[in-house]
């Protein structure tokens, strides 16, 4: 799409009949910011801001942007993660080790830095993953037993680098995990971090597509699936949700949530295959899930009284779905000016993951919205605002 989003949004808008007014006043969004798209000087807009425009003009998103990503990490986190990149990328040297890795080593090896990943610990992997890596890449090229253990790190190594926004680093690591899967569920837990990488980064026809295809491969059969089968093809399902949602595709988020919720109902609980945490999917997934779109679609009384009936507790403290419901809470309440329980909020995820939090931008968006609406700033206020690195 050569157009740019003003065009694309004048074009839009004339068709529809709307005054550049009529659509402020209909999406909410500020007169001067659609003058200034219009005008071509701003060439681009948040992803919130282009929904709720698109949502006015009964468009999808995509039809005004066709990308737009997260800020990716800036070039101190980049030089941090530096060694990991290198071992991304290089060869494996079988020359210059005291003695070949074993599969039972690089097993126990994994098995020891699943928890460094599952509670964000970035600084212990970013000492303890180079190597990890480089054994897991020897050991395959002389043991096929080898293969699985690689898949498994590559898909946790895609997820920490979309986590901390090192996307490039994220697509090899994912699109490498996914040539060594064994078996479609497998595979299909590697897309289901394929498709979040997708999201972070605008791609949101990308994301709803490659989740449409990946769920129809593996819909198991309800009657005799496994937990495995129904948490692989229940997380893509949430996945096409949450592309939809984005896309301002509202009945087709539902038509995924809806089903992703008779994939829960089956499972009964909250259950995490093969003790993988990135595949724990039951009900409190599917409830934490249908909050965020509640927030993605502006409506943020909803979001509260949904979690108010979700036991978020009974998820790990640091479980990425949990922090990443709070941050929605937290937006709720600082959009109906509740400034004082969105830094509690702040607080209870601060507590937990006090790595993975800076990494956040949505985080960093959230706080400087209130910073930026109160005169004054209490202590907490202040500590978290040093903490999320806010610009003086």
């Amino acid at each position: 799409m050569s157009a740019t989003i003003g065009e694309r949004l004048r074009e839009i808008r004339k068709r529809r009949g709307l005054s550049q007014r009529e659509l402020s006043e209909q999406s909410g969004v500020s007169l001067s910011l659609i003058r200034k798209l219009e005008q071509g000087e701003r060439a681009d807009t948040r992803l919130e801001t282009a929904r709720q425009l698109a949502k006015a003009l009964k468009v999808p998103t995509t039809r005004l942007v066709s990308e737009h990503a997260e800020a990716a990490a800036d070039s101190d986190t980049v030089d941090r993660w530096a060694p990991v990149h290198a071992a991304l990328a290089a060869p494996p040297e079988l020359d210059g080790l005291d003695e070949a890795p074993t599969y039972e080593g690089v097993r126990d090896a994994l098995e020891a830095a699943v928890p460094l990943f599952a509670h964000d610990r970035f600084a212990e992997l970013g000492t303890a993953l180079p190597r990890l890596l480089r054994d897991a890449e020897v050991l395959t090229e002389t043991n096929t037993r080898g293969r699985p253990l690689r898949a498994r790190l590559l898909e946790l190594t895609g997820w920490l680098m979309t986590q901390t926004r090192q996307f490039d680093a994220a697509e090899m690591a994912l699109e490498r995990a996914l040539d060594d899967a064994t078996d479609r569920v497998q595979g299909a837990a590697t897309v289901s971090v394929q498709c979040w990488l997708l999201l972070r980064r605008g791609r949101l026809a990308e994301a709803r597509e490659l989740a449409v295809h990946w769920a129809d491969e593996v819909e198991p059969r309800m009657s005799r699936a496994t937990p495995a089968e129904l948490s692989a093809w229940g997380w893509l399902l949430l996945r096409m949700s949450a592309a939809a949602i984005r896309d301002n595709r509202p009945g087709e988020a539902e038509d995924a949530l809806r089903l992703a919720h008779s994939a829960a109902v089956a499972l009964g609980r909250e259950c995490t295959p093969e003790e993988d945490f990135l595949r724990t999917f039951g009900p409190v997934t599917v409830a934490l899930k249908r909050t965020e779109n509640a927030m993605v679609s502006g409506q943020p009384d909803k979001v509260l009284t949904l979690a108010a009936r979700i036991p978020a507790d009974s998820l790990k403290p640091t479980s990425n779905n949990r922090n990443r419901h709070l941050l929605d809470v937290a937006s709720a309440q600082t959009q109906l000016r509740q400034y004082a329980e969105a830094v509690d909020t702040f607080k209870k995820i601060r507590d937990g993951s006090p790595q993975w939090l800076p990494n956040q931008r949505y985080a960093r968006d959230i706080l400087g919205d209130i910073v930026s609406k109160r005169r004054t700033l209490t202590p907490d206020m202040r500590e978290l605002a040093d903490l999320m690195h806010l610009p003086v």
